[in-house]
């Protein structure tokens, strides 16, 4: 099949968080399985030096913003056999983040445009079109309701991928006009209008062959109020055509037994370096190198949504305990303020680190026994998957991609690769710890079995991949 992704953000290049991963690795595993892949992304400022001395300029055009005449450079280069264009604006695009700005809606009006006319001037009109999140969401409608008069357009697949319903690309009537060039009747007639404003993510749910989030129980749970973020009864409307596919890790990179930023490497046949990890962990962050406490760590943004009311609420009590705990991340200002107390006030057995460091974060992987993602919704999650591959075992509110990656420990058959809790509270997330401890305390066999099972496990993007190639196939039988 040719297949081509259109996305805010792809990893290696520039990247915010885990739509960014996945638009970075599955395309590279759909090559690998002997598709045609190319993938549209916005030339930002950002990119990493590396990949910019790559750049090929290949030519320019115009792309029509309502009333607007915008310059459009297409730079190229090729990674791994996956061929990667980058739409260059500096006006819309040379900026410190990716997102955030007051004219979001503008900017990638213009970059979902260019996105359409761009397949025509590569001579790449593939058999899916692959969007991603609300900043392409509008595409398929574009290609419906703009674009239909171009012959070549009309036989491709689109599919529409939810990383965060949380965002969905709100607008006032008057931007289809004025950025889009076209009338109001799809706003009129209600289509594409919610809450009295254009919705692309409502408009790429209506207009999308296939829409599908990253894990099963995720696409379940966004029908619901709870976390349909007002969506969930146009889901429900769609839901023939809605699926889950759990999103994978890079195994390449993120192996224990080869990975360079630890101290020593291991594997499920020999865990003996992971107590050297633990030791150098414990140096780094300036905790007594006790080898058979209990390390606790968190690697994450540190926000209500990913849970951390809960933790703070236990945290007094949790270190009551034999335990340590290491959290690296940064976020809400009065989280960020709260484990920085607990640090001051627990020097032996607490300490954070406020920022991000991807060394640091693998090396928290490797050296702790237990890690914390009690996260009030999970569409996938990443970092619980990262721990398994590292043998520690994850903490999770059992939610989304977290009840789908993470089994929980069942006491009576002793098997599991994690520790879970249902009930969304901290004295359940308190409650699951206890028990985590008791086994590493008392059951080491057990404990030994646990990361072995974890270790096991299966989330490289060779078998997620397969997930996306089976939801094509049945796309273009159809």
């Amino acid at each position: 099949m040719k297949i081509l992704f259109a996305a805010a953000e792809c990893a290696p290049f520039f990247k915010t968080g885990g739509l960014g991963d996945v638009v970075g690795a599955l395309p590279q595993s759909l090559h690998q399985r002997g598709h045609q892949v190319a993938v549209i992304v916005p030339f930002f400022s950002g990119i990493k030096a590396e990949y910019r001395a790559q750049l090929k300029n290949l030519f320019n055009f115009t792309v029509t913003v309502g009333w607007r005449q915008q310059y459009c450079g297409v730079k190229t280069l090729q990674r791994q056999g996956v061929d990667y264009y980058f739409i260059d604006n500096q006006y819309y695009f040379k900026r410190p983040k990716l997102y955030g700005y007051y004219d979001d809606g503008e900017r990638f009006a213009f970059f979902q445009q260019a996105v359409v006319e761009l397949m025509e001037k590569i001579d790449f009109i593939p058999d899916v079109l692959h969007v991603n999140d609300y900043h392409t969401a509008f595409i398929p409608f574009l290609l419906r309701e703009k674009y239909h008069w171009i012959q070549a357009y009309r036989k491709i697949a689109t599919v529409l991928t939810i990383h965060n319903l949380e965002f969905q690309g709100q607008y006032e009537r008057q931007i289809l006009p004025d950025l889009f060039g076209m009338g109001t009747q799809r706003y009129d007639d209600g289509t594409v209008r919610f809450n009295d404003a254009v919705n692309w993510m409502k408009a790429g749910i209506l207009y999308a062959d296939r829409v599908n989030t990253v894990s099963p129980s995720y696409a379940q749970e966004i029908q619901t109020p709870a976390f349909g973020c007002g969506l969930e009864v146009i889901l429900g409307m769609e839901h023939q055509k809605l699926s889950g596919i759990l999103n994978g890790i890079d195994f390449k990179a993120n192996n224990p037994a080869t990975d360079p930023v630890l101290t020593a490497n291991f594997s499920v046949t020999d865990l003996t370096g992971k107590q050297r990890d633990k030791q150098a962990l414990q140096q780094i962050f300036n905790l007594p190198q006790r080898p058979n406490v209990a390390l606790i760590g968190v690697v994450s943004r540190l926000t209500y949504q990913k849970g951390f009311k809960l933790l703070v609420a236990e945290l007094e009590n949790l270190l009551q305990f034999d335990v340590q705990f290491v959290l690296l991340g940064t976020g809400y200002a009065d989280l960020e303020h709260d484990f920085g107390y607990f640090a001051t006030k627990y020097p032996e057995k607490c300490s954070v680190r406020i920022g991000f460091d991807i060394e640091l974060a693998q090396q928290i992987y490797a050296g702790c026994d237990l890690f914390l993602m009690p996260s009030a919704f999970e569409p996938c999650g990443l970092s619980q998957m990262l721990a398994m591959r590292y043998g520690t075992l994850p903490v999770v509110h059992q939610i989304g991609g977290l009840r789908d990656s993470v089994q929980p420990y069942n006491p009576i058959e002793q098997t599991g690769t994690g520790f879970g809790f249902t009930e969304y509270s901290s004295f359940y997330l308190m409650e699951v710890i206890k028990l985590a401890l008791n086994v590493y305390q008392n059951q080491p066999l057990i404990w030994q079995k646990l990361i072995k099972t974890a270790m096991q496990q299966d989330f490289s993007w060779k078998t997620a991949s397969v997930g996306y190639e089976k939801l094509y196939q049945q796309l273009l039988i159809e």
